[in-house]
């Protein structure tokens, strides 16, 4: 049991910051169309995301390989999960009318 708690905290911090991160993500594209500025919203956007991911992988990992995958793993989870929810949330009315071709 000793063995498997990191690797469960490392799984669940994996998943908050994936929702983090991609939720992040998804509210920085929400509010480019209303921004004038939208190349500064990207670029900071991406790069508090990233330096925060970053610093989060490295204290989570605490020099433990093991550790870094399993939170790998739970940061690919939630980008699957984020993707999921805001598809359904962001389908235009047109992809959801019954004469569609789209997907």
């Amino acid at each position: 049991m000793n063995e498997a708690l990191p690797l469960v905290l490392a799984l669940l911090a994996g998943v908050l910051l994936g929702g983090i991160f991609f939720g992040g993500l998804w509210w920085t594209i929400r509010k480019l169309s209303s921004s004038k500025q939208p190349a500064l919203w990207i670029f900071t956007s991406l790069l508090l995301r990233t330096s925060f991911t970053l610093t989060v992988f490295y204290f989570v990992a605490r020099g433990h390989w093991e550790r870094l995958l399993v939170c790998l793993i739970g940061f690919v989870v939630a980008r699957l999960i984020v993707t999921r929810l805001t598809r359904l949330k962001d389908r235009p009315t047109w992809m959801t009318e019954a004469g569609s071709h789209a997907p």
